[in-house]
């Protein structure tokens, strides 16, 4: 279990060195100069010497290499640099920015779990071919529907028709209702998707039709032994759900004009604030390696078996050891 914890925790922090130089050799390739755009129309107006002065300030006459081996040690330190727009240390903004995004983000992913698994059971419990059929097409009709068209609809319909929530700002718990549904949608069709499949998978098993001979009814084989199944497969789209409301928050705060990590990000690539648009990389970046390395760590407890196969793997020769892995694991009847 040690050797499994720390090759994850190796493998996260792999992901993290990758994340980070990928998104320096991307962002300082592109065209532009971020002092001259710090100026705007009035840059015309400002000295050449001001400004080698201010690319000098941030680093910026610089070598990439040595550009890049100089950010990488502060991000080690834990200094993401400051803005080069804002002038405010670009963890300050970000630090502000995170619990807006996380009220949405949260109760997105509370919606969206209940409406997807919902969806999914419904799906899969009902013996009416048509409803089940009719129920699956929904989820790929969730994925399809643009995020920013079906929020400016919300606002039509609930905050103009009918007044009855705010379309703008962050103002309590109304504020949020909006956005969240906004959010959940897609979500919702990826959980919805995912699960009904990994359901459909564990009903057609023997130890389903083990315990529908013993006389279980279909509604304890659903929740009892094929849903237990079907929820291990289920939790690995996690990290996608992550990645899922943190891509969804950029469309979302700039459509209801919220404060947030998405609008942070929207506005700090439209200035080309490198460094604020880095500090948002590597931190979505470190969201989905810890949601990941999390499920990671949480699977054996569920499957202990992936540590024993992994004990047994390593204590095989070479040839055993491209012997497939085992099916996911059944539960008693």
């Amino acid at each position: 279990m040690n050797r499994y914890v720390l090759a994850r925790l190796g493998q996260a922090l792999l992901v993290l060195w990758a994340a980070y130089t990928v998104s320096f050799v991307v962002l300082y390739a592109l065209p532009g100069d971020p002092v001259s755009l710090m100026f705007g129309s009035e840059s015309s107006d400002v000295t050449p010497a001001q400004l080698a002065a201010l690319r000098a300030q941030y680093g910026l006459d610089q070598s990439l290499p040595v550009q890049y081996a100089t950010h990488l040690g502060a991000a080690l330190r834990g200094d993401l640099g400051s803005s080069v727009v804002l002038h405010r240390p670009v963890a300050a903004l970000i630090a502000e920015a995170i619990p807006p995004t996380a009220a949405i983000a949260a109760a997105a992913f509370v919606l969206a779990l209940l409406v997807g698994g919902a969806l999914a059971i419904v799906a899969t419990l009902t013996r009416s071919r048509g409803l089940s059929n009719a129920l699956l097409g929904v989820p790929p009709l969730g994925v399809a529907i643009p995020s920013f068209w079906f929020g400016l609809m919300l606002v039509q319909w609930f905050s103009f028709a009918h007044p009855i929530f705010p379309a703008v700002g962050n103002k309590g718990f109304s504020s949020i209702v909006l956005p969240a549904v906004t959010l959940a949608v897609p979500t919702a069709a990826l959980i919805a998707q995912m699960l009904s499949r990994s359901l459909q998978h564990s009903l057609r098993q023997p130890y389903v039709d083990t315990a529908r001979a013993k006389g279980v009814g279909p509604v304890r084989v659903h929740f009892r032994h094929a849903l237990r199944n079907a929820s291990l497969p289920a939790l690995t789209v996690t990290g996608l759900v992550v990645g899922e409301l943190l891509a969804g928050a950029v469309v979302t705060e700039t459509v209801f004009s919220r404060p947030g990590i998405g609008r942070l990000t929207a506005t700090s690539v439209t200035a080309q604030d490198i460094p604020v648009v880095q500090g948002i990389v590597l931190f979505a970046a470190a969201v989905f390696v810890l949601v990941n390395l999390a499920v990671d760590l949480l699977y054996p407890l569920l499957d202990p078996r992936i540590v024993r196969h992994s004990k047994a793997a390593r204590s095989q020769p070479a040839t055993a050891q491209a012997a497939p892995t085992l099916e996911p694991a059944t539960a008693g009847v």
